[in-house]
Protein backbone atom coordinates (compact mmCIF):
# COMPACT_ATOMS: atom_id res chain seq x y z
CA UNK A 1 0.00 0.00 0.00
CA UNK A 2 2.90 2.48 0.91
CA UNK A 3 4.47 1.69 -2.81
CA UNK A 4 1.39 2.73 -4.23
CA UNK A 5 0.96 5.72 -2.20
CA UNK A 6 4.55 6.72 -3.41
CA UNK A 7 3.72 6.21 -6.62
CA UNK A 8 0.80 8.50 -6.70
CA UNK A 9 2.65 11.61 -4.72
CA UNK A 10 5.81 11.06 -6.56
CA UNK A 11 3.62 10.94 -10.33
CA UNK A 12 1.61 14.04 -9.38
CA UNK A 13 4.62 16.09 -8.47
CA UNK A 14 6.34 15.08 -11.40
CA UNK A 15 3.60 15.35 -14.01
CA UNK A 16 2.57 18.46 -12.34
CA UNK A 17 5.82 19.89 -13.00
CA UNK A 18 5.96 18.99 -16.25
CA UNK A 19 2.59 20.31 -17.11
CA UNK A 20 3.37 23.82 -15.83
CA UNK A 21 6.49 23.54 -17.73
CA UNK A 22 4.74 22.52 -20.97
CA UNK A 23 1.58 25.38 -20.07
CA UNK A 24 5.09 27.43 -20.91
CA UNK A 25 6.32 26.56 -24.10
CA UNK A 26 5.10 27.15 -27.31
CA UNK A 27 3.18 25.22 -29.22
CA UNK A 28 0.67 24.22 -26.96
CA UNK A 29 1.67 20.51 -28.55
CA UNK A 30 4.22 20.49 -26.11
CA UNK A 31 1.98 20.07 -22.81
CA UNK A 32 0.98 16.90 -24.01
CA UNK A 33 4.11 15.87 -24.78
CA UNK A 34 6.35 16.91 -21.93
CA UNK A 35 3.30 15.88 -19.09
CA UNK A 36 3.42 12.35 -20.29
CA UNK A 37 6.17 10.31 -20.99
CA UNK A 38 8.96 11.55 -18.82
CA UNK A 39 6.68 12.21 -16.00
CA UNK A 40 6.10 9.10 -15.46
CA UNK A 41 9.61 7.85 -16.21
CA UNK A 42 11.19 9.50 -13.91
CA UNK A 43 8.48 8.61 -11.14
CA UNK A 44 9.42 4.82 -12.19
CA UNK A 45 12.94 5.63 -11.49
CA UNK A 46 12.90 7.30 -8.56
CA UNK A 47 10.84 4.66 -6.84
CA UNK A 48 13.32 2.45 -8.40
CA UNK A 49 16.12 4.08 -6.83
CA UNK A 50 14.26 3.91 -2.67
CA UNK A 51 12.88 0.76 -3.21
CA UNK A 52 16.37 -1.32 -5.21
CA UNK A 53 19.01 1.21 -5.08
CA UNK A 54 20.58 3.45 -8.04
CA UNK A 55 22.52 0.59 -10.03
CA UNK A 56 18.63 -1.32 -10.74
CA UNK A 57 17.46 2.59 -11.59
CA UNK A 58 20.08 2.68 -13.70
CA UNK A 59 19.87 -0.69 -15.61
CA UNK A 60 16.25 0.84 -15.69
CA UNK A 61 16.96 4.06 -17.62
CA UNK A 62 19.70 1.86 -19.74
CA UNK A 63 16.11 0.16 -21.00
CA UNK A 64 13.97 3.35 -20.89
CA UNK A 65 17.16 5.08 -23.66
CA UNK A 66 16.03 1.37 -26.03
CA UNK A 67 12.93 1.96 -26.18
CA UNK A 68 12.87 5.80 -27.05
CA UNK A 69 15.27 5.01 -29.65
CA UNK A 70 13.65 2.30 -30.87
CA UNK A 71 10.44 4.73 -31.14
CA UNK A 72 12.32 7.03 -32.73
CA UNK A 73 13.39 4.87 -35.53
CA UNK A 74 9.16 3.21 -35.38
CA UNK A 75 8.10 7.17 -35.89
CA UNK A 76 10.60 7.29 -39.06
CA UNK A 77 9.52 4.10 -40.16
CA UNK A 78 5.51 5.56 -39.90
CA UNK A 79 6.76 8.53 -41.72
CA UNK A 80 8.29 7.00 -44.56
CA UNK A 81 5.30 4.25 -45.34
CA UNK A 82 2.86 7.17 -45.16
CA UNK A 83 4.72 9.71 -47.11
CA UNK A 84 6.73 7.84 -49.26
CA UNK A 85 4.65 4.96 -50.15
CA UNK A 86 0.96 5.94 -49.40
CA UNK A 87 0.47 2.99 -46.59
CA UNK A 88 -2.86 3.03 -45.03
CA UNK A 89 -2.20 4.47 -41.50
CA UNK A 90 -2.98 0.77 -39.77
CA UNK A 91 -0.66 -0.83 -42.12
CA UNK A 92 2.09 1.41 -41.63
CA UNK A 93 1.96 0.94 -37.70
CA UNK A 94 1.66 -2.29 -37.83
CA UNK A 95 4.45 -2.70 -40.08
CA UNK A 96 6.73 -0.34 -38.45
CA UNK A 97 5.98 -2.23 -35.09
CA UNK A 98 8.49 -4.42 -36.38
CA UNK A 99 10.42 -2.15 -36.56
CA UNK A 100 10.65 -1.04 -33.02
CA UNK A 101 10.38 -4.60 -31.82
CA UNK A 102 13.77 -5.23 -33.83
CA UNK A 103 15.36 -2.07 -32.78
CA UNK A 104 14.58 -2.18 -29.24
CA UNK A 105 15.18 -6.22 -28.72
CA UNK A 106 18.54 -5.41 -30.63
CA UNK A 107 19.98 -2.70 -28.59
CA UNK A 108 18.39 -4.93 -25.23
CA UNK A 109 20.68 -7.95 -26.69
CA UNK A 110 23.57 -5.54 -27.46
CA UNK A 111 23.87 -3.61 -24.81
CA UNK A 112 21.56 -5.35 -21.94
CA UNK A 113 24.65 -7.46 -20.74
CA UNK A 114 26.10 -4.44 -19.19
CA UNK A 115 23.29 -3.83 -16.99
Amino acid sequence: MTEYLLRFIAGGAIVSAFAILGDMLRPKSFAGLLAAAPSVALATLSIAVVQHGPQYAAAESWTMIYGAAALACFSIAVCQLLMRFRFRALAATLSASVVWLAVAFGLLAGFGGTM
